[in-house]
């Protein structure tokens, strides 16, 4: 009897369970038909429904409100995304002109965070066509060669503001080396997310830094940083310098966080140039949080898009970084310098590979200027040598699928 007794109230409440899921069942599929009836009858004009749809949206009020919030997020998410630029040709530049009215009384108190990538034909990641909405889209990516982008006239404009005293500091998230080959001194860069043509040895003391030509980020990735090459001192294992997603950059050089807080605290102004802040933003040590809103820097943004710090910024403008910048150059009468590849600082700070390390990567090489050959280092060392002129071509050059560096 005890067990006919048991069994009775394991079916029962096992029948009991299913008629409760097989409710819920029918509870969200009624919601969803509801949500989808409502949905239509908020499609029409208003002239447009009849009696009928009055009474329905009257029954379902919390599912009107929902639907109406849904829409004003996704509208607002949709107007995040979207570019904008400002009538800068049209006003000569007004927006511009308030920028440099604060910048002209500023003598080494700014602090530049830029992220100019389109302009150097690389693509940037949450732009219209940026790497992580094609993802999210479901479009293939398309193919950009780092190693053949140079400097453009917002890098340009950056070193000549550093060479004028007008600059005190430059912090990239880009790994692309650009701001490097501009001619910015070392001492006044930071790249946060490392640069893809330094490698290092973390087993020497202090770490021995190599500028090499090519990415040297073939065989790293997420928490596998090693080259392959090895330390012609010590032997160990060459690391990349990159700071990937989930990971916490840990090297001294190139990253330079040292330079980067020291001159946050230093800057009367911070300009943003392209960067969505959607990283930078976590980095409460760059902005100066830990001071009264009246005491910190001073924010100026230039970007196509909405982004987290526009609320805080004393001026957004909605424009690209080239014409911003020469619009800045021009207002406070300065020069901006052409990229010339013969006085590209890679070459001379770029350490050679040892014949036995020429296969060691299939990246594709950066070529020096026509008619100069290569350019090996010279007896000062990884970071100071004279650039030589070697009358042999420079191998292992090949094409290859490139991947893109670490931006937010």
């Amino acid at each position: 009897m005890e067990e006919e007794s048991l069994t009775q109230c394991c079916t029962s409440s096992r029948t009991e369970r299913k008629a409760k899921e097989r409710a819920q069942i029918l509870q969200r599929e009624n919601q969803r038909k509801t949500f989808k009836l409502v949905a239509q009858v908020l499609q029409k004009p208003e002239a447009a429904r009849t009696a009928e749809d009055a009474t329905l949206l009257r029954l379902h009020g919390d599912t009107v409100t929902e639907l109406r919030a849904r829409r004003r997020r996704t509208h607002l998410l949709r107007s995040k995304r979207e570019e904008a630029t400002s009538r800068l040709r049209v006003s000569r530049g007004t927006y511009a002109l308030r920028a440099v009215r604060c910048a002209g009384r500023l003598t080494a108190g700014m602090f530049f965070l830029p992220c100019a990538r389109q302009a150097a034909s690389i693509p940037d990641y949450r732009g219209p066509r940026g790497v992580w909405t094609q993802l999210q889209k479901g479009q293939p990516l398309r193919a950009s060669d780092l190693s053949d982008a140079e400097p453009t006239p917002t890098h340009m404009c950056i070193r000549a503001l550093h060479t004028e005293s007008r600059l005190q500091h430059v912090v990239s998230q880009n790994c692309d080396g650009l701001h490097l080959r501009s001619g910015l001194p070392r001492h006044a860069l930071s790249e946060l997310h490392g640069n893809m043509f330094i490698e290092v040895c973390t087993s020497c003391s202090p770490a021995r830094e190599l500028v090499r030509l090519f990415d040297v980020t073939e065989r790293t990735g997420l928490r596998r940083h090693g080259t392959g090459r090895a330390c012609g001192r010590c032997g160990a294992e060459l690391r990349d310098t990159i700071v990937h997603f989930g990971e916490r950059g840990v090297l001294e050089q190139p990253l330079n966080w040292s330079g980067a807080t020291a001159a946050a605290s230093a800057a009367d102004l911070i300009l943003c140039l392209g960067s969505s802040l959607k990283v930078l933003k976590k980095y409460s040590c760059l902005w100066c949080m830990n001071r009264p809103v009246n005491r910190r820097p001073k924010l100026y943004i230039v970007n196509l898009q909405w982004t987290p710090k526009d609320d805080h910024a004393t001026l957004k403008i909605h424009g690209k970084c080239d014409d911003v910048m020469t619009l800045l150059m021009t207002e406070l009468g300065l020069q901006i310098p052409a990229y010339d590849k013969a006085e590209d600082p890679i070459f001379s700070l770029a350490t050679p590979l040892k014949p036995e390390e020429e296969s060691s990567h299939t990246r594709k090489v950066i070529a020096p200027p026509t008619g100069q050959g290569e350019f090996r280092q010279g007896p000062k060392g990884q970071a100071g040598g004279t650039a030589l002129p070697v009358v042999t071509s420079i191998s292992g050059e090949q094409d290859r699928k490139v991947g893109i560096d670490g931006d937010d």
